[in-house]
């Protein structure tokens, strides 16, 4: 290490030790800012991503029990009760998304970008293809004799009998070529005399004629070129008789980009990223694509002629003069999902004003589509296993006439099945509640799903009838219960966590099917360090909003010789996200942070405002065309909550959070000025107009069809309010909240002539900071802030 670098590292030490001693001289906790914002690895780190062995008698699991620069995978063996680590090449060989077929008698896989089949009576293993090429998703036919697989664009079959494989697509990019044709008359008169003078040029062309003709004789036997033409090919699946292919095509409209600069490089020159386009660009465009592989025809599908198609959003009203069209309304549409007699497959249409949802059954043969269930939200469509934020959960039942799916029709994220003659819709789940990864059981007289019918904020395991009923609880612990069934549904090996206690893995018995309920903890993560604290337990506790709604919220609070008087509402992030629950946050520095604040007598508020999850559609689409309204007002209803229910002095009350917690923190101190003497805004938005259009446009429309909507919702068009003590934090290579947005509401504050703000800016920070020294630094200046402004110290 040479004296310049080695001088650098110390001058840094002592600045940010001398910075982190003067935040500890305000600080009385036994904890500190440097110490909790080290993370996992001042927590220990966490067990995560359960998957089965084929077996049933094991299971794989990431950890880092060892603190190692990442995680490893890791092996349960329920037999001997032991956790070994997975070596290298046992980890390289292990199966991917596991497909049985009907019986569960064979098994097909990809493992390293290979193909490989199981006979799980005899255990013998065939390993398909071995090849640099990446092959994935393979499932079997309808005859269960043969097996379908992707390679780069095209599907391959694979006979387990013969051993042969045969390719079924042609997908080509580019475009069809031209046959060459005589421009003129002139041109043409003058080949037809050539031909005509010269036999030796006759002969010749007939000679060609004849070869052209062998060789689309040889092309027959070939599968159909389809030429993508500059589209994507997003996916493409065989029908299980093997005689029809759908496949969905994608062309993204151009749009420009958002450059972000990085200022700090190993190149020591700045360099650029080019990121996401802002919300309001063109829609990209989908066609749905079937191809009759015997008649050798292909045919874009229809889409015009599903239910409300033609629908024209409500809030259109409020522009009279302004032209509304949307010629196209198609968004994704997801892949066919067969019955498992191969006779009938559904798909997911989504639209892309986010209003309707579709689930339509396909007709092959006529290239056709019918719409079993439409789905309209003069909002937008959304809730867990409906989308939005959210994969769309559809299935079919056993008896391959009634499918099943996900809808908020109630009001809450239920199941329904439908029949797909009579289209007749059934409620199997009721409540107000939400239902999560719904499964039918192997023996297909029963459900297994994850629901908060017990609290919002508690999670557990049930099962059920499969034509409804109640609910059998499985899990018992109160928190959340994240459940992995194992293959043969004897086990459950469940990722736990509570509010204080984080996540482990347990495994237990399917009580369903055993009479032992207990819950074995197999993993140990927590550091001493960790361990050596007395985290609280946060209250969940509910107040009632201006308009009456019922809000959920955690509290911390001090002991009484402690009390400062003084409050700080934490503010959460969106997405779709819920955190006035009763499991391990993942703000769990925050959470951290939060116990130190009240070891400094202050009490800590963390609202599930309006649009977080697991309350429902009302809760959820509450914002739309109008971010910074109720759910901002849930927040001033908190601080009135706090200075009527828990003495704190309304002087005292603070406000903060990150990315959407950032932007109603900037709403609340300028919109709510008297309520909130002190802010600190993380990564926030600051005009909705300059975000991304898959999260946005949802909620606020466009801004060019919608621009009121953007205005009422945007923080620096309020800026003029801001009267209470702003700090703005800011990652300056963010490429989700761009570092634009803050430098843009920096200047008009300059313009506006605002003084009481400033800002703290991480040259090497995205959206999600992962330097410690950031993160500890970010934190001591949030709690200065506080201790300054709302304490005067």
């Amino acid at each position: 290490m040479n004296l310049l670098k080695l001088s650098f590292i110390l001058l840094f030490t002592i600045i940010m030790g001398n910075f982190i001693t003067i935040a500890q001289k305000t600080n009385v906790s036994n904890l500190s800012i440097a110490q909790i914002m080290q993370g996992n690895d001042f927590i220990g780190h966490l067990p995560s991503n359960i998957t089965w062995d084929i077996s049933g008698k094991q299971f794989y699991f990431y950890w880092n029990p060892e603190n190692a620069y990442s995680d490893s995978l890791y092996l349960y063996n329920i037999e001997n009760k032991k956790i070994t680590k997975v070596d290298f090449e046992t980890q390289y060989n292990l199966p991917e998304n596991i497909i049985y077929n009907n019986n569960h008698t064979k098994a097909v896989y990809s493992a390293h970008g290979d193909i490989f089949y199981w006979n799980l009576k005899t255990g013998i293993k065939i390993q398909i293809n071995n090849t640099l090429a990446y092959e994935n998703n393979p499932h079997f036919l309808q005859d269960e004799q043969k097996i379908v697989y992707k390679s780069d664009k095209n599907l391959f079959v694979w006979d387990i009998t013969t051993g042969t494989t045969k390719q079924i697509t042609n997908f080509k990019s580019g475009s069809k070529p031209n046959d060459k044709k005589i421009d003129n008359a002139q041109n043409k008169w003058l080949q037809e005399q050539q031909l005509a003078l010269f036999n030796v040029l006759s002969e010749k062309k007939q000679k060609q004629k004849a070869g052209k003709t062998e060789e689309k004789k040889n092309k027959l036997m070939q599968p159909l070129p389809i030429y993508l033409s500059g589209k994507n090919l997003m996916w493409a699946n065989l029908s299980p008789d093997g005689n029809y292919v759908s496949y969905l095509l994608m062309k993204r409209n151009k749009s420009k980009r958002t450059i972000v600069p990085h200022y700090v490089t190993e190149s020591g020159y700045t360099e650029e990223q080019n990121t996401r386009p802002k919300v309001g660009t063109l829609p990209t465009k989908f066609e749905f694509y079937i191809y009759d592989i015997k008649n050798r025809k292909v045919e874009k599908i229809d889409l015009t002629k599903l239910k409300n198609y033609e629908y024209i959003p409500e809030y259109t009203k409020d522009y009279p003069n302004k032209k509304y069209t949307n010629s196209d309304r198609i968004s994704y549409i997801g892949q066919p999902v067969w019955s498992n007699d191969g006779k009938n497959a559904i798909i997911n249409i989504s639209s892309n004003d986010h209003k309707d949802r579709w689930i339509a059954l396909i007709d092959f043969k006529n290239f056709k589509i019918e719409t079993l269930n439409n789905q309209h939200d003069t909002a937008w469509i959304g809730g867990p296993g409906i989308g939005w934020f959210s994969r769309p959960e559809i299935g079919w039942m056993p008896d391959n006439q009634h499918i099943w799916f996900k809808s908020e029709k109630s009001g809450y994220a239920h199941l329904y099945t439908l029949d797909i003659k009579t289209k007749k819709t059934k409620q199997i789940t009721k409540g107000k509640f939400e239902v999560y990864n719904p499964k039918i059981s192997l023996d297909k007289k029963f459900w297994y799903f994850t629901a908060n019918i017990n609290h919002p904020g508690d999670r557990q395991f049930y099962r059920m009838p499969l034509k409804g009923g109640k609910p059998e609880q499985l899990t018992y612990m109160t928190g959340n219960n994240e459940v992995s069934l194992s293959p043969n549904e004897k086990y459950l090996a469940i990722r736990y966590s509570y509010s204080n206690k984080p996540w482990e893995i347990y495994l237990m018995k399917n009580p369903a099917l055993s009479d032992n309920e207990k819950m074995i903890q197999i993993t140990h993560s927590l550091t001493q360090e960790f361990k050596n604290y007395p985290w609280r337990e946060p209250k969940i506790i509910t107040f009632k909003a201006s308009d009456g709604a019922k809000v959920y919220a955690r509290i911390y609070t001090p002991e009484e010789k402690q009390k400062n008087n003084a409050a700080i509402i934490f503010v959460h992030g969106a997405g779709y996200l819920q955190n006035a629950h009763k499991w391990w946050s993942g703000y769990y520095r925050e959470y951290m942070f939060h116990n130190l604040l009240v070891d400094n007598g202050y009490t800590v508020l963390d609202i599930d405002y309006r649009a977080s999850s697991g309350y429902g559609h009302d809760w959820r689409t509450a914002i739309y065309r109008h971010m910074g309204g109720k759910d901002l007002s849930d927040q001033v209803d908190g601080a009135k909550f706090l200075a009527n229910e828990y003495g704190i002095d309304p002087q005292k009350i603070g406000i903060y959070g990150g990315s959407y917690g950032g932007f109603i923190t900037l709403m609340a101190m300028f919109k709510a000025p008297d309520v909130f003497k002190a802010g600190a805004a993380i990564r926030s938005v600051t005009d909705w107009a300059h975000y991304n259009h898959g999260y946005t446009s949802p909620i606020l429309n466009t801004p060019v069809t919608d621009s009121l909507a953007y205005v009422r919702s945007s923080p620096i068009y309020f800026a003029d309010g801001l009267k209470g003590h702003l700090l703005i934090l800011h990652g300056m290579v963010d490429d989700n909240v761009h570092f634009q947005d803050v430098v843009r509401l920096n200047q008009k504050l300059i313009e506006l002539g605002k003084q009481n703000w400033e800002m703290a800016l991480y040259p090497i920070e995205r959206h999600g900071f992962v330097e410690t020294s950031s993160w500890t630094d970010e934190y001591i200046r949030i709690f200065n802030h506080f201790q300054k402004y709302l304490l005067g110290k």
